[in-house]
């Protein structure tokens, strides 16, 4: 070798040697090869996840569309009827179920609350309103828990049997009018959508 500053020679050969950064290097690589495959682990189980949302997102939203009606209230006695005289100024007009106060109401099926609020006789009522214009009347309730604009499913906790209104004891007064008119027996209505009170 030659040079400005003189001449000299290297002799024999330099065995391959690896350096410390070709130690790094292959433990990057490593490295990232392992954070790849972690990744894509991750994301297979987060994609397998979302899949088991979306079905039951699916089933979720078919069996609302069924639009199953429900009983009011799980545990009561029938107390009055609909077209009974007695008590009533004129004929009875809905259906009664007898509870304890504070006895969880639910909505019978899927709709929108129309109205809440204190209504004379009929004690606190709400309204629930059906595609159809159907309103679904519950009243004398002791509270209620949901509010007008309110979109509630069938079984729904809405409100709790009370004793407001003209009672002689804790109930639930059940109406059911089509097209927000007159009243129908509700035990025909309920049954048309099997269910027996």
């Amino acid at each position: 070798m030659t040079g400005s500053f003189g001449s000299g020679a290297f002799g024999g050969d330099r065995g391959a040697t690896v350096s410390r950064d070709s130690d790094r290097d292959a433990l990057a690589q490593g490295s990232t090869i392992d954070m790849v495959e972690e990744a894509e682990r991750h994301a297979e189980e987060r994609n397998a996840q979302l899949g088991e949302l979306v079905q039951a997102a699916e089933a979720e939203a078919a069996e609302i569309a069924l639009n199953r009606w429900v009983l009011p209230l799980d545990s009561y006695r029938l107390t009055a009827t609909f077209g009974e005289y007695g008590l009533w100024s004129s004929y009875h007009t809905g259906l009664d179920f007898a509870a304890p106060s504070g006895t969880p109401i639910k909505a019978v099926t899927n709709g929108v609350i129309t109205s809440t609020g204190f209504d004379g006789a009929y004690g606190n009522k709400t309204v629930l309103t059906l595609e159809d214009g159907t309103e679904i009347w519950f009243c004398h309730q002791s509270a209620t828990t949901v509010s007008a604009g309110d979109t509630v499913r069938a079984g729904e906790v809405i409100g709790y049997v009370g004793t407001t209104g003209h009672v002689t004891g804790a109930h639930l007064h059940l109406e059911v009018r089509p097209g927000g008119g007159d009243p129908v027996d509700p035990d025909a209505a309920l049954r048309q959508h099997g269910v027996t009170p």
